[in-house]
């Protein structure tokens, strides 16, 4: 699987605004749940398939985030970028 991601140290209540220049999965993940994506199980996520740009997330509790970003299996590549407000 192809994708892009950032760690992060997050805040509840921090939104994530994920600029992109094209349609793209933007998903937030825990440490455990990145695990299980990466490892091709079923895992939970915040987000989902943005259609408009900046996508936005809010962080549900203080941790570590893992932001992915990827095309859903689809050739090309997507440029982005990530702010923390």
């Amino acid at each position: 699987m192809n994708y892009k991601y950032s760690k992060e140290q997050l805040n509840q209540g921090d939104v994530v605004s994920v600029q992109l220049d094209k349609q793209a999965n933007v998903l937030l993940l825990d440490p455990l749940n990145y695990s299980k994506f990466r490892n091709g199980k079923q895992y939970k996520y915040y987000g989902g398939l943005a259609k408009v740009s900046p996508a936005r997330i809010t962080v549900p509790y203080t941790g570590t985030w893992y932001i992915v970003i990827n095309l859903g299996g689809a050739n090309g590549t997507v440029r982005y970028s990530v702010e923390i407000l």
